[in-house]
């Protein structure tokens, strides 16, 4: 796929990755839709934008709600023309362990709305936007459609993190099963599975953790957004690439 002049949606992306990857795409003459909870931060994302020379455009979208996803898609094609390729980032943690144990008594459970909360963020979500964005690339004839859902190194399964492992797994598996059904509308399909990288959640941790966290990864240091969106824009350009899952994390497995 060239990008100039390509319709690219992205979710989560008034800030962190999705933001970075939203700039990245636009350098290379990509068209961008942001969609976000956060109306003033996508504000300033299209603005940053638009001083970079493209376009952009900004859309309130809870990515859980059928009707709002259906209703923003339609809107954003209506508004470009067409699209594209989907980034479906967006994100939520609910970080807690299955149980918590004292004295030999479970005095703690991880609450079945936090793990549904986190489950339908990243999964519904994309499975709603993905269904969308594939409506129409297929009924818009777009000849090479891209779909990229944000995994992360969690999907093998991290310490406290039950809901947000099992969802990083399941875009992976959703990326794959997609490669197989729209292959034929010559739509792609790819997960990305970033390791540490350097957020505005990282940035307000102490520096000893931070430190620590950086001499976990083989090559001693934490990753930046902009390595991500490089791996986002290789995926679309490289026409031939369907999938697979890209892990981004500098050597460090969990």
């Amino acid at each position: 796929m060239e990008l100039k002049d390509k319709v690219i949606a992205i979710t989560g992306a008034g800030r962190g990755i999705g933001r970075t990857a939203a700039e990245y795409l636009a350098r290379k003459g990509a068209k961008i839709a942001i969609l976000d909870l956060d109306a003033e931060a996508m504000a300033e994302a299209v603005t940053a934008i638009k001083a970079l020379g493209a376009e952009a455009r900004a859309y309130v979208c809870n990515v859980t709600d059928e009707e709002v996803v259906e209703s923003t898609f339609a809107q954003i094609v209506a508004d470009f023309g067409a699209i594209h390729g989907l980034v479906n980032n967006a994100g939520i943690l609910r970080d807690a362990t299955l149980i918590k144990v004292k004295d030999g008594k479970v005095v703690k459970k991880m609450s079945a709305d936090n793990f549904s909360l986190v489950v339908d963020v990243h999964m519904k979500g994309a499975f709603l936007c993905a269904r969308e964005a594939a409506t129409h690339m297929v009924e818009g004839g777009v000849e090479d459609g891209c779909i990229i859902n944000m995994s992360s190194i969690a999907r093998s399964g991290n310490f406290g993190q039950t809901n947000y492992s099992a969802a990083k797994a399941g875009l992976v598996s959703m990326a794959r099963v997609w490669t197989k059904e729209l292959g034929k509308f010559n739509i792609r399909s790819a997960a990305i599975a970033p390791g540490t990288i350097e957020t505005d959640m990282l940035r307000s941790m102490p520096e000893e953790v931070l430190s620590g966290m950086a001499n976990a990864v083989p090559l001693k240091r934490i990753g930046q957004p902009e390595n991500i969106a490089q791996t986002i824009a290789f995926i679309f350009e490289n026409d031939y690439v369907s999938g697979d899952c890209f892990d981004i994390n500098g050597g460090f497995l969990i």
